[in-house]
């Protein structure tokens, strides 16, 4: 998948890249690093593999003012510190900040054990450094729209539930379970009932499932008496902008049904 990631990004590799020993003391981590917890024990076994063999896949780093700054290659350079080595391989790129975060975050993204939580925020950024649609990431990335969204859609959550599946402590199908409950009070009450009973994902989806059917008959109930008023309220405007018409001023009025709430947009020509 390197090369698709690379290609589609802008990002190819160039012929010409030269790989050079560079001091670890001049080298800052990068600022765009989706992985924010780094497990010990595989860099403990990175560290003995470059014990006996070497750094055998360089870094890649852009160079900072006179220092450096990393772009790929974040558990190598760790590791390379964790024992004390001076200097690591390393192929210096000009890239601008736009190029390194999608470096550092495709890298990343082609590795696996980042959490659902790291790779939808990856995700969140690159449609925001390319200006991308869903659908136009995930051809780039050779992933389903769907995988995408759904990764998406757990940004959705409150901070803490969002700690827990970074940490671990939920799975990626917990949170999605959490997502039908549109309340963030309703979402952090199931998230404690899944940590402090270690609820299982069929488990948790039946208590989202009771704790929506008890939500209903009162939502209804709701809906019904505030849809007689917002029937008031569009018919008042509605003749307010027939009276407007009258005078002769070319109103122009859009009205959109959406599912918690009715939109009127009215343009009037200055």
């Amino acid at each position: 998948m390197k090369e698709p990631f690379t290609k589609f990004f802008g990002l190819a590799e160039k012929e010409q890249d030269q790989v050079k020993q560079i001091p670890v003391e001049e080298i800052l981590p990068s600022p765009y690093q989706p992985r924010t917890i780094f497990n010990e024990e595989r860099i403990d076994e990175l560290c003995q593999t470059i014990r006996l063999h070497g750094v055998i896949q360089p870094i890649v780093v852009r160079r900072k003012d006179r220092i450096y700054e990393l772009i790929a290659g974040e558990r190598r350079l760790r590791a390379v510190k964790k024992l004390q080595i001076p200097t690591i391989p390393a192929v210096i790129r000009e890239m601008t900040d736009s190029q390194a975060a999608s470096a550092a975050l495709i890298e990343n993204l082609q590795r696996e054990g980042l959490t659902a939580i790291e790779e939808a925020h990856a995700y969140q950024k690159l449609i925001e450094l390319h200006d991308l649609t869903q659908e136009s990431l995930a051809q780039r990335l050779g992933k389903g729209q769907s995988t995408v969204a759904n990764k998406l859609r757990l940004l959705q959550l409150p901070w803490r539930v969002q700690d827990e599946l970074l940490k671990r402590m939920i799975t990626e199908r917990h949170a999605r379970a959490l997502l039908a409950l549109k309340e963030a009070e309703l979402q952090l009450q199931v998230l404690n009932e899944i940590l402090q009973r270690d609820l299982n994902v069929k488990q948790t989806e039946e208590r989202v499932r009771k704790l929506l059917e008890k939500e209903e008959p009162r939502k209804k109930a709701k809906r019904k008496s505030y849809s007689r008023d917002l029937r008031i309220a569009v018919n008042t405007i509605r003749q307010s902008i027939k009276m407007v018409k009258q005078t002769g001023m070319e109103v122009e009025a859009n009205e959109q049904e959406h599912e918690d709430y009715y939109q009127l947009v009215i343009r009037i020509p200055k």
